[in-house]
């Protein structure tokens, strides 16, 4: 018979949407319904998630839905109870730091969403806390693990691209204003105040996906927008957009081998898509360029780049996306949000830090409020390294 060892999982957050949809349903259900984790000795690593939040009844009613044996509103007692193992936090990031310092301080694994705080000083704290907690510590980076970033990160790794000279990224949709047609994201993300913003939003992100696939971030250059600035909130009222809904940044990357790397991303709420995806990214090299998106990656190697000519007297008839050739799956890719969780288990497991800690987190923080900082100063700002 499979021995087994289960791991009791405080999950706060989950009546939220991100909380919900990608980490109770669409990871931890799953893990628990495959029998749980499966470790290299060959034993299993079962989960038992414990449904935290503030709503009651919501949380009975998903407890219920779903075949989970507990919830509780009282966040404070799951995380001092000695048979709690992990804390994962989803909520709001208002919240955050007092969520994940009592965890630490309890001896729990911590696993959580991003941005770890509100200010830089608070994240950087965390990933001190974290890094004399004497437990496994991870932070979600779930781009990092979607197929068309998967797919990219292997040809950096293969040396497809040579040197590498750039990246470009397009990130965004038109949100809705809610006058008309409801808005598909919260009012608050668009209230500073309450801690919206395009910067502190998708910062996060791009620090670690640009350090995750070419290199770590060491300038910043940004230009801000509230392009929109009333929408309607929940109950149909107007109100001032004080966030930021568009973010447009010039980041030089240093790559490990040290060469010098200029990322360009665009990020905006208030932009139609003519795109395939959602967000996607072009790196360019030497030797060739990729494009990717979450799922699909396209490639042009050197040797069959077409010699382009510019003619502005006549249309261009050359196909230029059939000059790309598709990158292959070469294997099963899960859910990114699964994935890294079943990484994240094992690591508990084995009692060894998961790649993506605390201080990966900070680092994100950091890139936002330099990032704001930069396009209120309107100028190039260096991103120091934190040593903790």
């Amino acid at each position: 018979m499979t021995a087994t060892r289960t791991l009791r999982i405080a999950m706060n957050g989950v009546t939220g949407r991100m909380g919900y949809r990608q980490h109770l349903v669409r990871s931890i259900l799953p893990i628990r319904d495959a029998g749980g984790v499966l470790l290299p000795d060959g034993t299993r690593l079962q989960v038992e998630p414990v449904l935290v939040g503030r709503d009651g009844a919501r949380l009975a009613e998903l407890a219920a839905r779903h075949d989970v044996a507990e919830w509780t509103t009282d966040r404070d007692g799951i995380i001092a109870d000695p048979a709690t193992d992990v804390v994962f936090d989803a909520s709001m990031t208002s919240l955050r730091v007092k969520t994940l310092t009592k965890a630490l301080q309890a001896g729990k694994h911590v696993y959580t969403e991003k941005p770890t705080a509100e200010t830089l000083a608070d994240a950087v704290e965390l990933a001190r806390l974290g890094a004399q907690a004497g437990v496994t510590v991870g932070v979600v980076h779930d781009k990092l693990y979607l197929p068309g970033l998967v797919k990219l990160r292997r040809l950096v790794d293969e040396g497809f691209f040579g040197r590498i000279l750039s990246l470009r990224g397009e990130f965004g949709y038109w949100v809705f204003e809610g006058d008309v047609q409801p808005a598909q994201r919260p009012s608050w993300n668009y209230r500073r105040a309450d801690g919206g913003s395009m910067s502190t939003d998708m910062y996060p992100h791009w620090s670690y996906v640009l350090e995750g696939i070419v290199g770590r971030v060491t300038s910043v250059t940004t230009q801000t927008a509230t392009h929109v600035p009333t929408r309607w909130d929940e109950r149909g009222e107007p109100y001032a957009a004080t966030a930021d809904d568009a973010a447009y940044g010039i980041f030089t990357l240093t790559t490990p081998a040290g060469d010098p790397v200029v990322a360009q991303i665009n990020s905006s709420w208030a932009v139609r898509v003519h795109r395939d995806e959602l967000v996607e990214f072009q790196v360019d090299g030497s030797h060739g360029s990729a494009v990717a998106g979450l799922f699909g990656c396209v490639v042009q190697p050197r040797s069959v780049t077409p010699k382009a000519v510019w003619n502005p007297d006549l249309p261009a008839t050359e196909p230029f996306r059939d000059q790309w050739l598709p990158v292959p799956d070469n294997g099963e890719l899960e859910n990114g949000f699964k994935a890294q969780w079943q990484e994240f288990l094992r690591d508990v497991a084995a009692g060894r830090p998961h790649r993506y800690d605390l201080l990966s987190a900070a680092r994100g923080v950091q890139l936002a409020e330099l990032g704001l900082r930069s396009s209120a100063q309107g100028r190039r700002l260096d991103v120091p390294e934190i040593v903790l």
